[in-house]
């Protein structure tokens, strides 16, 4: 990745963000997403096996006197500089953020000037441990994404913090949070979680994202009450349960699991978007309660009875249905049988409804 673009990189962690948020509306993007992803992630795994890490043997780090400062800057962005230490940023006295993104870094350091900082981005970088963050008390946003953290420490003092980024690190476990009192989104995507705890105390959280891991079991949830993102997907999960106390939540991304039956939702009436492709589910049910639904997407699962579709029709704002890849697909009017059963449907499949 060392060879690309300043320009081309922030284009693509852009995209980055979007595979683990869902916040892309159209098909193709979310595709190209999550082929990125994969991308990246089979890149890394490869670079693991090799014993090599490839920025640092392509790049050597730049000389920190090379790059000018402006002290009067509130946002500095040096993105793809090849800097391989933190180091002379004491100069920026009136610095609100910060980016660092794909340099060389190593290490958390040399930061304790920078007092009014409210946003540090450390994205792609070679860092191994959160630490020396205890003086910036009014930081609102972190990203540590696609480094090589191995544990969630070093945050207790960041009570302000809003946004906390770790997409793409060797983490196992979620803890060293219970301060984070004021968070409000987790994006902990690509790690190697495999619970869900030691959240109880993140009541302001908005959206929590534990996409691409380990995780067997939805549970220790409910201090979530203000909780409306909810993305799960892409782990081992067998059962859809403790959503009760989700009564706030508007979107639920649980794709790429093991899932047989869709159950538990019955106190997530908010819910407009539900998203449960790629699981083993053979009839959908249990969901006639959620009439707020805009997008179903229940592709490549094992759905055969078009009677299922009732289910869907309290939904009077449904746009968007995915039922791609079920046995239902073979019939030669699946098209029309949908837009019969749910006529305010405007996009079925990766295709806009014409009329």
């Amino acid at each position: 990745m060392g060879g690309k673009s300043a320009s081309k990189i922030k284009v693509e962690t852009r995209v980055d963000k979007r595979i683990e948020s869902e916040e892309s509306g159209d098909e193709e993007g979310r595709k190209q997403a999550v082929r990125l992803v994969t991308e990246l992630s089979q890149q890394s795994l490869r670079d693991e096996q090799n014993g090599e890490n490839s920025a640092g043997e392509a790049e050597t780090p730049v000389d920190m006197e090379t790059i000018s400062l402006d002290p009067e800057a509130e946002d500095v962005d040096l993105n793809h500089f090849r800097i391989g230490k933190i180091e002379g940023f004491e100069v920026l006295k009136k610095v609100k953020t910060l980016c660092l993104r794909q340099n060389l870094i190593k290490r958390i350091e040399n930061l304790e000037q920078l007092q009014t900082l409210r946003e540090l981005d450390l994205y792609d970088n070679q860092i191994r441990k959160i630490e020396n963050l205890e003086s910036l008390a009014e930081l609102e946003i972190l990203d540590i994404s696609f480094n090589v953290l191995r544990h969630i420490e070093g945050l207790d003092r960041l009570t302000q913090l809003k946004k906390l980024f770790l997409v793409n690190n060797k983490i196992s476990k979620i803890e060293n949070l219970s301060n984070l009192q004021m968070l409000q989104m987790l994006e902990l995507g690509s790690n190697r979680i495999r619970a869900i705890e030691n959240i109880d105390t993140l009541a302001n959280l908005d959206s929590l994202f534990l996409g691409k891991n380990k995780i067997t079991k939805l549970q220790n949830l409910d201090a979530l009450t203000n909780l409306t993102v909810l993305s799960i997907q892409n782990n081992r999960l067998t059962k859809i349960e403790g959503l009760q106390s989700l009564v706030n939540l508007r979107e639920l991304y649980i794709s790429h699991n093991g899932i047989e039956v869709i159950e538990g939702l019955e106190n997530n009436n908010k819910l407009t978007m539900l998203d449960i492709a790629s699981n083993r589910i053979k009839k959908i049910e249990n969901i006639s309660h959620l009439t707020e639904l805009q997008e179903f997407w229940m592709n490549d699962n094992l759905v055969e009875s078009w009677s299922d579709l009732d289910e869907l029709k309290g939904a009077k704002n449904l746009e968007t249905v995915y039922l791609e890849r079920n046995p239902l697909q073979k019939d030669p009017q699946y098209r029309r049988k949908i837009m019969l059963a749910l006529p305010t449907v405007r996009q079925i499949d990766a295709t806009f409804v014409r009329f």
